[in-house]
């Protein structure tokens, strides 16, 4: 009997712990975004973000600091508390950066902060073709005293028509020297159409891209044009020693019956 009641006992004492756990945890700082943040952007396009933080007083301290930077332009954020969906608390900011103070206790309390951004892409400074040329479209932190930690950070390709143009034009010629199995002029010449993409001539980055394709796409031709000769003289030497020796063996046969005679 004392066993069972200590089985039962202990059954009930773990599932008191897994209920204190799982409450614990499930109503922890959280981070979210609603809809797709964009990988990449056209210079002077509007970009767009929203970013959601469930429970922003479970598991830190009761107050803290909401820090927001961005590399967006003609930047607008918009910060709301809500508590059970009603918007409790609103701020917005129109700089690249912005300190939010979050407390718990005081005006800023509630159970969902969301943050909408909105800017333009930046344009680019400094053309890199690998890697490519990124901005950081939001870096959120949550700091406390000395103590700061970057939660999310998204980041996106930003690039111009002719940009974009160029770099698929390299991109291409890439791939077409990989499929001839490489040749080193195509190489050399899309070499040179990378130098030219990274100083901002991109009529040059596509003309020498291109010649690189074709220089490379020849090649590839050359090779299977020279292969297809190979085998065809591989066949006309096969047929021509399987006629040979069919000859022999007809010789032979003559002359074994002539024999006979």
């Amino acid at each position: 009997m004392n066993s069972i009641h200590y089985s039962r006992a202990t059954v009930a004492l773990l599932c008191v712990v897994g209920l204190v756990a799982v409450a614990g945890t499930a109503g922890a700082f959280s981070f979210s975004t609603e809809g797709d943040v964009p990988n990449e952007t056209a210079v002077d396009s509007e970009v767009s973000a929203t970013y959601v933080i469930d429970d922003p007083y479970t598991d830190v301290p009761s107050e803290w600091t909401l820090r927001g930077e961005t590399e967006l332009e003609d930047v607008s954020w918009t910060i709301e508390v809500l508590d059970r969906g009603n918007v409790v608390y609103d701020d917005t900011y129109g700089t690249q950066s912005f300190n939010q103070t979050m407390d718990g206790e005081g005006a800023q309390d509630g159970d969902e902060v969301r943050i909408v951004l909105e800017g333009t892409a930046p344009a680019v400074e400094n053309y890199t073709y690998e890697p490519r040329e990124n901005y950081t479209v939001a870096a959120l932190s949550r700091v406390t005293g000395s103590n700061e930690n970057e939660f999310h950070t998204d980041s996106a390709h930003h690039y111009t028509n002719q940009s974009r143009e160029a770099r698929q034009a390299i991109d291409d010629a890439g791939a077409a020297i990989d499929e001839a199995g490489g040749n080193s002029e195509a190489e050399n010449l899309r070499g040179n159409a990378i130098s030219a993409y990274e100083n901002g001539n991109f009529e040059n980055a596509i003309d020498l891209a291109n010649q690189a394709q074709n220089t490379a796409e020849q090649a590839q031709q050359s090779q299977q044009t020279t292969q297809t000769l190979l085998y065809a003289a591989g066949a006309v030497v096969l047929l021509l020693l399987l006629g040979g020796g069919g000859f022999y063996l007809y010789s032979q046969s003559q002359e074994d019956d002539y024999s006979k005679l």
